[in-house]
């Protein structure tokens, strides 16, 4: 009656050592390590990068604890911060010899302390939240009316090119404010204008102003256009973020939309408050220039003595270049970029999309400069580095543009990436910051410790004296159910905040709960005089519908707050969520498993450690 399958018992003790082992690595704590990554677009860091690492560490006497190569960096460990900060000062020696010109990003980092084997299971610790670990909080304001600015300058270039296409005469298209005026001669013409207008700009809305003798259409940007606008200006802004803040190493950043023009940043772990600002407010712009190929011109640059109106840059390959200052496009003509594969070769490749003016332009020059070179670049902070420099093959026209030769497939990425996200869509400032100290974050886990510890503790207590050994099946169970929930939240790789740390309280206080009704409803059928085997087995059986219910009500309001919450509530509904469904199983499956393995293979039992029953009629005491 009260015997599980061997396979019941199995499961249970598969999924307690699984959870004993997914658990274990949030105990050996974080190791202090440096990251080196890549400060350049162009730069990229692999084995060679490594290999360069321990070189300078050795040649400068520091010990590591290991090093790893992963797609943030180089990461190196060491036993302690002195030697942490040895290491930095010579790896930013080794990488950055020119401090004016940083070829590499050195920065502080922690990682987890995890053995070997563990990691290889891909057991790692739970991220620790900004309030826990410490770190720097910004709030930005996007400058909205920027990047509507923005488009409205490249509406009026294209305007200006739909009146010339279009052979329609005009007193000139100018921006007043948030709106583009133009002037006319005659209303016919300006009639001409105003359908030509409606097709091909949709997103604005036009009217006519003036009289017969002063005769000009004011185009607006429509409110839906300009609802459009701001989205896509904030979701550039927050995946360039993202491309940004991977340079200093940060193991779970948060970043993330609050309100309608505003991005709050979480970076747990960083105390380099200088740094991270600067990281966060880089400005970055595309540029696409000819290459001047004259025989001689490069050596003559080489020697001190460049051709007038250029300038000597670096390739990927590292080789010099020689490009022409004069800006032929800039990434503001640029709508998309994605990567793919040329037709005719298939070779990997970029393929670009420039709007009408840059269409225009772009046809041009392309039509004038065949079998000559081009050269994409990066300009950030006053200095510019080479994408890519592909030969035009032929005049490209219709605005869309393919970038090809001498890439692999990652490297086609990587290229599409950073032309379409290598710049702010929209301007951004910092309206809020606050740093928090490691010392705070770490009382912070000391008292959620402590309060979690002391908690249960009270519970084993209580649970102990008043159900004597179902109490001590209770008390199993629930530490069972504690192990499961962090071992899934580290599975998951969560990040553990003080709303999720409260939320783990709460989740002892209410798993307990349904071993308080499976042990009350046991003791209620042995007070109706049912054998101890059978109580039992109908204490369980009958609880479970109680316990489901319950829990499935709780679990409503949790995924309600998981749906409609954000930030810290969302955080607290996540642990409260997943500590929903581990209490059902460890309270039932795990608890019942333990009552069977003490009471079930007793065939004459007659009586159970459950606490006092009392019975009408009958003194208290013991039930038998």
């Amino acid at each position: 009656m009260n015997r599980y399958p061997l396979w019941k018992y199995v499961t249970v003790a598969i999924a307690l050592v699984l959870g004993f082992i997914y658990t274990l690595p949030n105990f050996f704590g974080e190791s202090p390590a440096v990251q080196v990554s890549s400060a350049k677009a162009t730069l990229k860091v692999d084995q060679k990068t490594q290999n360069r690492v321990e070189e300078a560490l050795k040649a400068a006497s520091v010990a590591h604890d290991g090093i790893q190569l992963d797609f943030n960096g180089v990461k190196t460990r060491f036993k302690d911060t002195d030697t942490q900060l040895k290491a930095k000062d010579a790896l930013e020696k080794a990488f950055n010899p020119d401090a004016t010109d940083p070829q590499y990003v050195v920065a502080l980092n922690l990682l987890s302390a995890s053995p070997q084997w563990l990691t290889s299971l891909h057991a790692l610790p739970m991220y620790l939240g900004l309030d826990l670990r410490g770190g720097v909080h910004f709030l930005l304001q996007v400058d909205m009316k920027g990047a509507l600015t923005k488009r409205l300058d490249s509406t009026s270039a294209d305007l200006r090119t739909l009146m010339r296409d279009k052979n329609l005469r005009h007193g000139g298209v100018n921006r007043e404010g948030d709106r583009i005026v133009i002037k006319f001669r005659d209303t016919e013409t300006q009639n001409k204008a105003r359908f030509a207008m409606s097709e091909s700009q949709p997103d604005l809305q036009v009217v006519e102003a003036g009289d017969a003798s002063e005769p000009r259409l004011i185009a607006t940007l429509k409110v839906q256009a300009q609802q459009k606008i701001g989205e896509s200006a904030l979701k550039q802004n927050i995946t360039t973020l993202h491309n940004r803040i991977n340079e200093l190493g940060v193991a779970e950043p948060v970043i993330q939309q609050q309100g309608q023009d505003r991005i709050v940043v979480q970076l747990p772990g960083v105390q380099d408050t200088a740094k991270a600002k600067d990281i966060l407010g880089r400005t970055a712009t595309l540029e696409i220039r000819l290459v001047d190929d004259t025989p001689g011109a490069l050596d003559a640059a080489l020697a001190g003595n460049p051709p007038f109106g250029t300038e000597v840059y670096t390739e990927r390959g590292g080789q010099p270049l020689l490009v022409k200052k004069q800006v032929v496009l800039t990434g503001d003509r640029l709508t998309d970029a994605q990567p793919g594969f040329d037709n005719q070769t298939q070779e990997p490749a970029v393929h670009l999309t420039l709007d009408s003016a840059g269409a225009r332009i772009f046809k041009d020059v392309t039509r004038e400069n065949v079998n000559k070179r081009m050269a994409i670049l990066l300009i950030e902070k006053g200095k510019g580095e080479v994408i890519t420099a592909p030969v035009i093959r032929t005049e490209i026209g219709g605005g869309r543009v393919q970038i090809s030769g001498r890439m692999t497939t990652v490297e086609a990425n990587d290229t599409a990436l950073l032309l379409r996200a290598g710049s702010l869509a929209a301007p951004m400032e910092i309206i809020e910051e606050r740093t928090i100290g490691p010392s705070l974050g770490a009382e912070n886990i000391k008292k959620g410790f402590h309060s979690t510890m002391w908690g249960f503790a009270a519970i084993a207590v209580f649970m102990i004296l008043y159900y004597q050994m179902f109490g001590v099946v209770s008390v199993l169970a629930l530490a069972s159910n504690l192990l499961f929930l962090v071992a899934i939240l580290s599975l998951l790789q969560a990040t553990l905040t003080l709303p999720g740390i409260a939320a783990i309280a709460l989740t002892l206080g209410m798993a307990i709960d349904a071993n308080v009704l499976i042990n009350e409803r046991v003791r209620e059928e042995l007070r109706a005089g049912m054998p101890p085997q059978a109580a039992i087995s109908e204490g369980y059986e009958r609880a479970f519908g109680t316990i489901l219910d319950s829990n499935i009500t709780t679990l409503i309001a949790g995924l309600a707050l998981l749906i409609f919450g954000s930030g810290p509530v969302r955080g607290f509904a996540v642990v409260h969520c997943l500590g929903i469904l581990t209490s059902i199983f460890s309270s039932v499956v795990v608890s019942r498993a333990l009552v069977n393995l003490i009471y079930g293979r007793q065939k004459k039992l007659t009586k159970v450690a459950i606490g006092q029953v009392w019975k009408p009629g009958v003194a208290a005491g013991t039930q038998k």
